[in-house]
């Protein structure tokens, strides 16, 4: 029996990077077109103009790009400060309804953030948000323009309140699974509540808590609906970002079903084959960052 079980785990796995290389060669083998008219120069041209059949994909990889960053940056230490908060600072009769919401948080449909997006945060952004880092930080260009309300800023907020439960869970469930002995050695050399998350927990969990950041990651690139519905869907590249711009899921979803001849179906699928591209990238980065941080823990200790 062991070697049945072995050749079908080992089948099991096969079948995933079956299906990782079938779903590359069909995204190539569809957008042929656009790779044979434009080659390379696809990833770097900025104009989308289906009329005239000229297409480039700079614009949605930058919208793309700077949402998912801004996300990550507004995300990343609220989580981690929230999982902290819920791992090591409050009793579980607290920490536990307050992770059941935030569970909750995650199960919301995409749509429904969208939804609040156009009527909660779009009218806040634009009446206060805005004119108030413009007011602030004008001097710098990413905060000039005019408030639309719509845009780069609104999109990362708004996928930065989508990420939090996914980095919250991942990093609280990482940070309760350190060895108690951990705490109880540091604490017993006299060091303060704070040190002993410094020096004995987040280095332990450090490898962890980096996967829980490119897990958000990955769900900031891929997400469509909400983003589609508050970034304006403006196929330009501006520093400001309280100007629209467009992510490359929003445009297949807005245009795919428009598009009319080959090329320009072809190169909504070279979209979807560069987002699929940008994502294995990010991934094998993470991994490598993973272990190189990992490995430098192992070696200290």
């Amino acid at each position: 029996m062991d070697w049945l079980f072995r050749k079908g785990v080992l089948l099991v796995a096969l079948s995933i990077v079956g299906l990782t290389l079938l779903l590359a060669w069909e995204l190539f083998l569809h957008s042929r077109l656009p790779i044979e008219k434009f080659g390379w120069s696809f990833l770097w041209k900025t104009t989308w103009d289906p009329v005239g059949e000229v297409f480039g994909a700079l614009p949605f990889l930058y919208g793309t790009l700077v949402t998912s960053f801004l996300a990550l940056l507004i995300a990343v230490p609220v989580g981690l400060g929230m999982a902290i908060f819920l791992s090591e600072l409050v009793s579980p009769w607290v920490a536990n309804p307050i992770s059941l919401l935030v569970e909750l948080l995650a199960a919301i449909p995409s749509v429904i953030y969208g939804l609040i997006g156009i009527f909660v945060l779009v009218p806040l952004m634009r009446n206060s948000g805005e004119p108030f880092l413009k007011q602030m930080l004008g001097f710098l260009p990413f905060f000039q323009g005019t408030p639309y309300g719509v845009g780069m800023l609104t999109a990362g907020i708004l996928l930065a309140i989508m990420i939090l439960p996914f980095i919250i869970s991942v990093s609280r469930e990482i940070l309760l699974s350190v060895p108690n002995t951990q705490r109880e050695a540091i604490l017993s050399l006299g060091a303060t509540r704070w040190e002993m998350i410094r020096i004995a927990v987040i280095p332990y969990a450090r490898s962890g808590i980096f996967g829980s950041v490119f897990l958000a990651l990955a769900r900031a690139l891929g997400e469509t609906m909400a983003v589609t519905m508050v970034i304006g869907n403006r196929p330009d590249i501006k520093l400001s970002l309280f100007e629209p711009s467009y992510s490359m899921t929003a445009i297949i979803a807005n245009e795919f079903s428009e598009a009319t001849s080959d090329l320009y179906i072809q190169s909504l699928i070279e979209i979807g084959l560069i987002l699929f591209g940008v994502t294995i990238l990010i991934h094998a980065l993470a991994r490598i960052l993973v272990y190189r941080v990992t490995s430098k823990v192992e070696g200290r200790t």
